[in-house]
C-alpha cells in the first residue's frame, strides 16, 4: 500500500493527516472549517484516496494553510520516488451550473495556476481567498503542477465543488500505478 502520514505542529496549528493511495474514498475530515471538509471529503471521495486528516489552530487562516502543507506532504510521501505512476491527469467536471477542468504533473517541480472564477468573498463560511490560497499551498507541498479553472458557473459553492472533483479526477489518473512503466515516468531518467 502506498501510504503517507504526516504530523505537523507549530505554534499556531497542529495538523494530523493520513493518506492512502490505494484507497477507496474514504474521508475522515475535522478541519474546524465546514466547507473545506466538504471539499476534502470530496476530494477524497472522487480521487479514490483515502483522507484522515484534523486541524486545531489560533485561527482558519493558519488551520486551512497548514492542512494543505500536511495534505501534500502526505501524498508526496505516499507517492515515494513515483516510479511507475501515469504522472499525467486531466479532467473537466460539471456541478449543476458550474463547469470546471483540471490538469495535474506530478513532476515534483511546483508550478500553480487557478482561476476558480468567485464572484463573492466566502463561500459559507470560508474566505474564497483561502480556497484558493489551500490549492497553492497543496501544489507546492505536493511538488506538482496543477492547473485549475472555472470555465463558467453562477454560484460559488458550485464552482468550488466542481473545481474540487476535476482536481480529485486528475489525481485518481496521475496516481495509478501503470504496469507497463518500468521506471520513472519522464524521458529524462529522473523526477
Amino acid at each position: 500500500m502506498r501510504v503517507g502520514e504526516v504530523y505537523r505542529k507549530t505554534k499556531e496549528t497542529e495538523v494530523k493527516v493520513k493518506v492512502n493511495l490505494d484507497g477507496e474514498g474514504k474521508a475522515i475530515i475535522n478541519s474546524g472549517v465546514p466547507f473545506l471538509d466538504h471539499l476534502l471529503t470530496s476530494l477524497a471521495t472522487h480521487s479514490l484516496i483515502d483522507i484522515e486528516a484534523s486541524t486545531k489552530g489560533d485561527l482558519v487562516h493558519h488551520c486551512v494553510e497548514d492542512l494543505a502543507i500536511g495534505l501534500g506532504e502526505a501524498l508526496n510521501k505516499a507517492l515515494g520516488t513515483r516510479e511507475g505512476i501515469t504522472r499525467f491527469g486531466s479532467t473537466a467536471a460539471p456541478m449543476d451550473c458550474s463547469l470546471a477542468f483540471a490538469a495535474v504533473d506530478l513532476i515534483k517541480r511546483p508550478y500553480f495556476k487557478i482561476d476558480l472564477k468567485f464572484r463573492g468573498k466566502k463561500v459559507e463560511e470560508m474566505q474564497t481567498e483561502d480556497i484558493n490560497h489551500f490549492y497553492e499551498s497543496l501544489t507546492n507541498s505536493l511538488q506538482a503542477n496543477i492547473h485549475m479553472f472555472v470555465m463558467y458557473g453562477s454560484n460559488d459553492h458550485h464552482k468550488a465543488e466542481a473545481a474540487t472533483k476535476a482536481l480529485a479526477l486528475s489525481l485518481r489518473q496521475a496516481v495509478v500505478v501503470d504496469f507497463r512503466r518500468k521506471g520513472v515516468p519522464s524521458s529524462k531518467g529522473a523526477i
